[in-house]
């Protein structure tokens, strides 16, 4: 983690994976120990650190990123394991390493193809959405509006989902597919 921690110092990238977002990551990878893990929007690599601290021996981890210097510094950071694929460009391209067991969807398609990205997941397969902003109300709400995409994870009719509080100001949606 220290590497990709350095890297986003260093490209002044400031959207990495927080701790207690990075510890649910590291559980489900760590519970599909022969899974395919996949995440949309590598970053510098923070995240995808937090899903390889729990990626068993028979396990993969396929991750992709647009930003072709920050791909490129990440795929650096785990060069020397051969479970462990960066990819360039757009986050379809996970789309031929699917389905997964674990798809941590922190770039694209968590809001421009949302069934899509259910429906890459597998039988069982476990999806977690962060970057949601806790909301007291049924059904959520952000700005005071109904959060149409929030609502469409917890209420589809193929995943089992559920949201947890992961700093007092932000949120987490897991899910399992049925």
């Amino acid at each position: 983690m220290a590497a990709a921690e350095r890297i986003a110092t260093e490209a002044g990238f400031t959207k990495s994976c927080i701790p207690e977002v990075g510890r649910l990551l590291k559980l489900t990878a760590a519970a599909k120990p022969r899974g395919v893990i996949a995440e949309s929007g590598t970053g510098s690599g923070v995240g995808t650190a937090w899903l390889h601290s729990g990626l068993a021996t028979g396990a993969r981890l396929v991750t992709v990123e647009r930003d072709e210097e920050l791909a490129r510094r990440a795929a650096g950071v785990f060069a020397d394991d051969e479970r462990v694929s960066v990819l360039t460009g757009d986050w379809r391209l996970l789309e031929q390493h699917a389905p997964f067991d674990v798809f941590f969807c922190d770039g694209g398609g968590k809001r421009d193809d949302s069934q899509k990205v259910i429906d890459l997941l597998a039988p069982g397969g476990l999806l977690l959405l962060d970057d949601f902003t806790p909301s007291p109300d049924w059904p959520p709400r952000f700005l005071g509006e109904v959060d149409e995409l929030r609502l469409f994870y917890l209420t589809h009719p193929d995943l089992d989902a559920t949201e947890v509080l992961t700093t007092p100001t932000s949120s987490v949606i897991v899910a399992a597919r049925r």
